[in-house]
């Protein structure tokens, strides 16, 4: 046997307890493309850098990330530059320098878009912020300020291409009922309240682009590129932020729409809401935590992941509480995480 194919008795044994098999590089086989669901598949937390103001979206900075220490790149374009030429220059680049030693083909990256989810009407009219967002081959969205379930739902339904059909409300008539006149494709809401979602917005045209990001034929991007955990072969990741006094108060409905895998707190603007000018953190005043447990409880109800900032001294009692989605941007925070939770995939 070759130096190159042997893989240490640990890490195969790690490998065979986790259901994974061995790559040259001594990790796990990348059984998905999106390495933070497969990770968040494992009940293991995932890490996450990348600042809210942008990113330096070059092919270089790309090959450079290839190796981050986190499990996904934030790439802020809520207040960063909406810059699809650098996103896509960027985005070749993290190829260019792949696979990472989990042997993926790239880390997963996340975009926050501009578009603020405050109503219905203001996601669907900005939905081709999405369109091609998606189009130059990232792993997720975030929506951010999401206030009402309406909004979060036309987001989701946005980022779907039309035959993907988990969770699309069945009343909805067919394709070919549609084409001969009958009317409705919106989602409405099934026996016990729960929203169901409309058929989705995405259409033919940027698999040519993305596809080749994730190393696989158009086609078969079109039925992956979906929804986590709703669809469950799927590798998209979609978020959202509540960070105003309407979200929280909305957090159970927007938590229960369907297609979302995670949502956070955001402690910044809903601190600025309340009157607080300087940026709060762990510990919150009662009403901002009051406000993080809602939105931590509607989480757990719904079978998503929530996210908070944590640091070296708070992560592993965050951990044990059942948080999966690390924000803070340092490797000593993961360090400390990963030995706590007995992790086993390389990064």
């Amino acid at each position: 046997m070759a130096a190159a194919d042997f893989t240490p008795p640990a890490i195969a044994l790690a490998c065979v307890q986790h259901g994974t098999k061995p790559t040259r590089k001594g990790t796990h086989v990348a059984n998905r493309i999106n390495r933070a669901i497969q990770l968040l598949e494992q009940d293991q937390a995932i890490y996450y850098t990348g600042p809210h103001s942008g990113h330096t979206l070059t092919c270089a900075q790309g090959r450079e990330d290839a190796g981050t220490w986190a499990d996904y790149i934030n790439v802020g374009m809520e207040h960063g530059s909406f810059d699809m030429a650098g996103l896509a220059d960027y985005m070749r680049g993290l190829v260019d320098g792949g696979p990472t030693r989990s042997g993926h083909r790239t880390p997963t990256v996340i975009v926050e878009a501009p578009v603020n989810g405050t109503d219905e009407p203001n996601v669907r009219f900005n939905s081709w912020q999405f369109r091609q967002i998606l189009a130059r081959g990232v792993h997720g969205i975030l929506l951010c300020q999401a206030e009402t379930p309406d909004a979060v739902r036309a987001f989701v339904e946005a980022c779907r291409y039309p035959h993907n059909l988990q969770g699309v409300d069945q009343a909805i008539p067919a394709p070919v009922a549609r084409m001969r006149g009958a009317h409705g494709i919106r989602g409405g809401r099934g026996s016990a309240g729960t929203l169901l979602l409309g058929i989705g917005m995405r259409g033919r045209g940027s698999e040519g682009t993305a596809a080749p990001i994730w190393g696989i034929p158009g086609g078969e991007y079109m039925d992956r590129c979906d929804p986590w955990p709703l669809n469950p072969n799927g590798e998209l990741m979609l978020g959202v932020k509540l960070e105003s006094p309407e979200g929280i108060a909305h957090a159970d409905e927007i938590c229960a729409v369907p297609g979302l895998a995670f949502a956070e707190l955001g402690p910044g603007d809903l601190g600025l809401s309340l009157g607080y000018t300087t940026l709060m953190r762990d510990p919150y005043p009662p009403e901002m935590q009051e406000a993080r447990d809602k939105v931590f409880a509607a989480c757990r109800r719904n079978g998503i992941a929530f996210l908070e900032g944590c640091n070296p001294s708070n992560i592993t009692a965050r951990l044990d509480e059942g948080v999966r989605v690390i924000a803070g941007g340092t490797e000593e925070t993961s360090l400390v995480g990963r030995r706590h939770s007995r992790r086993t995939m390389m990064v």
